[in-house]
């Protein structure tokens, strides 16, 4: 999960859910019937049904999909992205748990979506909207202390996806975020992106947007040497902060552009270290994760930037002394299609303070 997240306890389902329950099984039958309203991008109903049902093999389960849904909720920032930038705004009944503004390009049909919250929300608020699916980028926002678990949806007709990022060369026992069992890729956010198309019925639009991408990142790191720089990633919490260790999105980033994570010998996927051990290890660059959640401390950029130019620990930092800051979106740095930012404008910083070749 993105570091810091706070975690909340799976509300008991009440009689009012038991209620809608019942609603959303009606929903999902009506759905896989082809009955209802038509779909809103003007598919019609024979089309829609086209290559369904779905099954997908996801994080260890088997998911099947009976037709394109048209009710769905995304539980994660990272998974609305995609559907936004599938064009299935018109699908999505809600989305929850933002740290960032929403990507550039998508602010009007994001606008369009209703969000249940801006954190995790109750299970209560999801079951409200009657969703026909649901999505999430991390598994503890399905699993124990999260929303509601995969299998309390299932006993309510509701299929589940779960970002294979977050569960791919990763174990999630033990640290709150994880560890990561081997570098993460950008094959299994690709994957993700191709199965989430798939599910909606628009495979061709998910190939043309993992070939985007694709080129996105081509064209960032072509020709960059950035070996000779120290990189350290700083998503958020200024007394016990989460720094990003070898293997998470940060570490496909540093990988793309040849550089080195100061903190590479850590497979924890955002362990807390503490100043003192910064200093020792004095990175050429601060790559900030500029938040507006207010969930932890020094969310902000701004607020980041002020504490490490104060802090008796930090202030003498070659980084701070030359403000070497490299601003990310807190979505960037965490496994999502907005990773390609963060190769992209990391690149960029490395170039304008001559570390890159």
């Amino acid at each position: 999960m993105s570091p810091g997240t706070p975690r909340e306890s799976v509300p008991r389902i009440t009689s009012t859910v038991r209620r809608t329950a019942l609603l959303i099984t009606g929903l999902v039958v009506l759905t896989a019937c082809g009955g209802g309203v038509s779909p809103p991008d003007g598919e019609t109903r024979e089309a829609a049904a086209a290559g369904f049902p779905v099954t997908l093999e996801n994080c260890g389960r088997t998911v099947t999909v009976d037709a394109p849904p048209r009710h769905a909720v995304s539980l994660n920032q990272g998974s609305t992205e995609i559907l936004l930038s599938l064009g299935l705004a018109g699908r999505l009944a809600g989305s929850a748990t933002w740290t960032d503004p929403v990507m550039k390009g998508l602010e009007k049909d994001e606008a369009t979506v209703p969000r249940i919250a801006e954190n995790q929300p109750s299970s209560e608020k999801v079951l409200a909207e009657e969703p026909d699916f649901v999505s999430a980028s991390f598994e503890s926002t399905l699993g124990k202390g999260g929303v509601a678990s995969r299998d309390r949806f299932a006993e309510l007709g509701v299929p589940t996806y779960l970002s294979p990022a977050d569960c791919v060369g990763k174990d999630n026992h033990g640290s709150s975020d994880g560890s990561r069992t081997e570098p993460l890729t950008m094959d299994p956010v690709y994957g993700e992106v191709r199965d989430l198309a798939e599910v909606f019925g628009v495979p061709e639009r998910g190939e043309k947007l993992i070939t985007s991408l694709e080129g996105r990142i081509d064209k960032a790191a072509a020709d960059i040497d950035a070996s000779d720089a120290t990189l350290l990633y700083w998503f958020a919490n200024a007394e016990a902060p989460y720094l990003a260790g070898c293997c998470g999105a940060p570490g496909i980033i540093t990988e793309a552009l040849g550089a080195k994570n100061v903190f590479d010998d850590t497979h924890e996927e955002w362990p807390q270290i503490n100043w003192e051990t910064v200093a020792d290890r004095d990175p050429d660059v601060l790559v900030i994760g500029d938040l507006t959640r207010t969930s932890q401390t020094a969310e902000s950029a701004e607020k980041k930037i002020e504490f490490l130019e104060s802090n008796p620990a930090t202030k003498n930092l070659d980084a701070v002394r030359h403000k070497r800051y490299v601003l990310l979106s807190g979505q960037a740095m965490n496994p999502t299609i907005r990773t390609v930012e963060g190769v992209e404008r990391v690149a960029a910083g490395l170039r304008s303070f001559g570390l890159a070749r």
